[in-house]
């Protein structure tokens, strides 16, 4: 009896000294974060402002802010690239890892979605995710998880700290835009939701690249003036002709796939008996976030350069936004639908659903000019490239031979959307243009730049 607990006890011994070898074996293994983790978390943060619906300029920031916090982490552990300290106002300095266990690649990804996390509404839905990721990694390896999660967060409360500072918060608290109802020139509330004008304080943001938000105000759109033979009329008069010949193809037409592809309103309201909902859709800015996705797989970029254009294409589509906003509420231009259906036919309706601000220049020309110009830096000219953004809201994919030619189209989309005149499509992606060229050549991102 005796010896057999002796044998007992001996194979209980080995047994537990088995149960600590596998247990230590199965925390030990390596983390590997890669270009297609961080493209998840994008698209999860992308998800979540859809299901928020974050205006366009606000969209802009949620995406800006994440991608600093991660590329500060690649820059400050790494030869290739270089950190945006002493480069945009009031950037922290990012100090390098100091413990050998930090998995730079997971750091940074940890901070994307903790800045991430603070920047949207519905924070739970960034936690659930986060914490399944959390869970994942700590199986692998705790003590690379703990090191890397203490490090991000240093970097992300730092991110956060300095978003602080960037006159948001104090806008929230601004009065509305007031409408100018005696000024016929002057923007007023287009229907269905006839809501108020979105963001109007949005030119106090605090800037990235721009001096301010006024250096690059585009050339003055045509006078104001109904008289037939002016300038301005005859742009108001091609919206309504070219809407007419769009009708007359029918829905098939080119020109409506281009107004659909590129409609990115995450303020559409649909009318069914007395109920009014909004449908979902990602934002302008989103849309680019999208295309930076796909050029950087068709481009098989890593981790880490991946982080690079993100960071750098998002900062482009904020400081534009911030230039956009900064002539919308200065020249306070009606919006073509206001004027037709006053003066020339109370029955029409634009293509597109027009949206809460005003008019010029156009918002999506804008955004869309500037990061073409970044993207097109970062890839090269001539990058062709199979767009399928738009494919979870039902559109097909289209094609581009160039990042320009898609702002190109982008642009004349609202023009056959009947929410823009040409001047605001023409003048804004030059706006856009100059936005792209200063940020892609006033930030030294890369030793090779």
């Amino acid at each position: 009896m005796r010896v057999l607990n002796i044998k007992q006890t001996v194979r209980s011994f080995f047994s537990l000294v088995l149960v600590i070898i596998i247990s230590g074996c199965s925390n030990n293994e390596p983390i590997n974060i890669v270009a297609s983790d961080y493209h998840e978390g994008v698209d999860k943060l992308t998800e979540i402002m859809v299901h928020d619906i974050f205006s366009p300029p606000v969209a802009s920031r949620i995406y800006a802010y994440p991608n600093i916090a991660a590329y500060e982490i690649i820059a400050a552990n790494s030869d290739e690239f270089k950190s945006l300290n002493g480069q945009i106002d009031g950037m922290p300095q990012i100090s390098p890892a100091s413990n050998e266990n930090i998995n730079i690649e997971l750091a940074a990804l940890i901070a994307y979605m903790d800045v991430g996390r603070t920047l949207i509404f519905s924070e739970e839905k960034m936690k659930t995710y986060r914490d399944e990721k959390y869970e994942a990694w700590k199986k692998l390896n705790k003590k690379v998880f703990d090191a890397s999660l203490e490090y991000g967060m240093a970097v992300s409360n730092q991110i956060i700290d300095w978003k602080e500072g960037d006159m948001y918060n104090e806008t929230r608290t601004m009065p509305k835009f007031t409408i100018n109802t005696d000024d016929q020139s002057r923007w007023q509330p287009t229907p269905p939701a006839y809501m108020d004008g979105i963001e109007p304080a949005w030119n106090k943001i605090r800037p990235f690249v721009l001096d301010s938000a006024a250096q690059f105000i585009p050339v003055q759109h045509p006078e104001f003036s109904m008289e037939k033979e002016s300038d301005f009329y005859k742009e108001l008069e091609e919206v309504y002709q070219v809407s007419k010949e769009i009708d007359f193809k029918g829905d098939e037409s080119e020109e409506i796939a281009i107004a659909q592809f590129w409609d990115c309103n995450p303020y559409v309201s649909v009318t069914r008996g007395h109920l009014m909902f909004a449908t979902k859709k990602i934002t302008p800015g989103a849309h680019w976030i999208g295309i930076t996705k796909i050029a950087c797989e068709k481009s098989d970029f890593d981790f880490e350069n991946t982080v690079y254009a993100n960071t750098k294409t998002s900062i482009a589509i904020f400081d534009a936004f911030i230039s956009c906003w900064d002539e919308k509420y200065r020249s306070n231009l009606v919006r073509p639908e206001t004027l037709i259906n006053n003066y020339i036919d109370d029955q029409w309706e634009p293509v597109l659903q027009t949206p809460p601000f005003p008019e010029y220049p156009s918002g999506h020309s804008v955004v869309s000019g500037a990061a073409s110009i970044v993207l097109t830096q970062i890839f090269g000219d001539g990058f062709s490239f199979d767009d399928d953004t738009e494919q979870p809201y039902g559109l097909p994919v289209r094609s581009f031979t160039s990042f320009k030619a898609a702002a190109e189209e982008a642009a004349i989309s609202r023009l056959y959307g009947g929410i823009h005149y040409m001047a605001a499509v023409e003048n804004g992606i030059n706006q856009g243009y100059n936005v792209g060229e200063l940020v892609s050549n006033s930030l030294i991102m890369k030793s090779d730049n």
